[in-house]
């Protein structure tokens, strides 16, 4: 049996002697996956917590969905070097429909998680009996460990489940060549073949955060009540203490915060809890959001964290959110399609970030009119950025007929000056407007003297 071209269960010389690398204690030949919290001491950072506070959760998916909602091209070079769409039985399909149960933005969703929750993602090639990758997976990056051979040769070991379009396997495990898997790694602090999630710096700042919002919620359960303690004038035993503290917990916390207590034999409350303006709660959240937007390149106003620029320019604030957060992730991803799916030199894909990068509308149009005027664009051109059908004689770029070319006018100033520094001579006969002027004249003094 075959599966990806390959036979099953994969032998080869290169496989003999595979070890897995080490992430966290150098380099080759070992590979393990970094503890998100390791790093820590006496604070347990949980993944999955980590996952559920709200500014993580919220560049995650902003992230994610941004990158997803840009449509990939299949762009060729043409002989002046410029990159411009086009369409290619071979690599066209699978940019369009990657597999059976994903479009093309759930699978870019699902890659991009992947990177920024595990730091690494897994694509899987399936191809066809020409050897063209005609579907991709992204694979569960838990399930995936790279190994590596005596002589340097990358493997990646898979526990395939059901998605993969891989089946009547021996067992679930599946060991294969580098060539047919994406990796797309992250932040490769300690092996080159894995990658370190945003997680590891921002999982303490998140946790940070889950107790306060934890906390508060346990303050709002008790009727917005702080804790305190039950005082006595004299000493009482333990078994007196427990006694009073049990009844004090059933009767007057959580559900019962708020009812009259009545206390005697010199009993009295005093809170204990500093209250949330104290604790300054508001400010140390915000912190803790903010810590954790700066870990993944987010601007905090992007998730609702923080001031909204007051500038108003849309397109200013695209650029530095692509420039600062998204332009590695996309060129990363571009780079992986490009040598995943062998396009070669002249092929290659391609995010359309106009999507992205798109202004308002009334510095759109000024800008088109300002590129037409000045023959960058053709009005065809101009007319495709706000989708709108081309127009007969609109296809070629047009400028004003007093506008001379830059080549034409060194020309007339390397020219030299006919005359020098004299006057033009006279002519040697007068112009024939000049003699019919004369004969004129001549005759209009004559009849003035007959009529004296």
């Amino acid at each position: 049996m075959r599966v990806l071209g390959l036979p099953i269960p994969f032998t080869g010389e290169s496989q003999k002697a595979l070890s897995s690398v080490d992430g966290n204690r150098g380099w080759w030949p070992l590979i393990r996956e970094w503890d998100s919290g390791f790093w820590q001491r006496n604070i347990e950072v949980k993944y999955d917590s980590v996952l559920a506070f709200h500014a993580d959760f919220a560049c995650r998916t902003l992230i994610a969905s941004d990158i997803a909602k840009l449509r990939i091209k299949l762009v060729a070079k043409d002989s002046n070097g410029i990159w411009t769409e086009t369409s290619n039985p071979a690599y066209s399909p699978v940019l369009r429909k990657p597999n059976h149960f994903q479009n093309r933005i759930q699978f870019m969703e699902s890659w991009v998680l992947s990177k920024l929750q595990k730091g690494n993602a897994y694509i899987l090639k399936q191809r066809d009996g020409r050897g063209v990758v005609v579907r991709l997976y992204v694979l569960d990056p838990c399930l995936v460990t790279p190994l590596v051979s005596e002589d340097g040769s990358v493997f990646y070991q898979l526990e395939i489940d059901n998605l993969s379009g891989i089946t009547n396997l021996p067992d679930r495990s599946l060991v294969v060549p580098a060539r047919d898997i994406i990796h797309d790694r992250f932040n490769c602090f300690y092996h080159p073949l894995v990658g370190l999630s945003p997680i590891f710096a921002g999982g303490l700042a998140a946790m940070h955060g889950l107790s306060i919002q934890n906390d508060s919620t346990l303050f709002f359960q008790n009727g917005a009540r702080p804790g305190g303690v039950l005082t006595a004038p004299g000493s009482i035993g333990d078994e007196t203490a427990q006694r009073l503290k049990a009844y004090w917990d059933e009767n007057f916390t959580g559900k019962n915060a708020g009812k009259v207590a009545v206390l005697g034999d010199g009993l009295k409350y005093e809170a204990m809890k500093a209250k949330a303006t104290d604790a300054q709660l508001i400010e140390q959240l915000k912190w803790s959001a903010e810590v954790v937007c700066s870990v993944y390149h987010v601007p905090p106003y992007k998730i609702g964290v923080g001031q909204l620029p007051s500038y108003n320019n849309v397109q200013a604030l695209n650029t530095e959110y692509y420039s600062q957060c998204l332009q590695i992730l996309l060129e990363a991803i571009e780079l992986c399609l490009d040598e995943g799916l062998g396009t070669g030199e002249n092929l290659g894909t391609e995010f359309d970030l106009d999507g992205l990068l798109r202004m308002d509308s009334v510095t759109q149009m000024n800008f088109l009119k300002e590129a037409v005027g000045a023959a960058v664009m053709s009005p065809n051109e101009a007319r495709r950025r706000v989708d709108l059908p081309p127009v007969t004689g609109g296809a070629s770029p047009m400028i004003q007929e007093q506008n001379f070319s830059l080549a034409a006018i060194a020309k007339r100033d390397a020219k030299e000056d006919p005359w020098g520094e004299t006057t033009p001579p006279e002519p040697s006969e007068p112009p024939a407007n000049d003699n019919a002027e004369a004969e004129a004249r001549a005759a209009m003094v004559e009849i003035l003297k007959g009529l004296r």
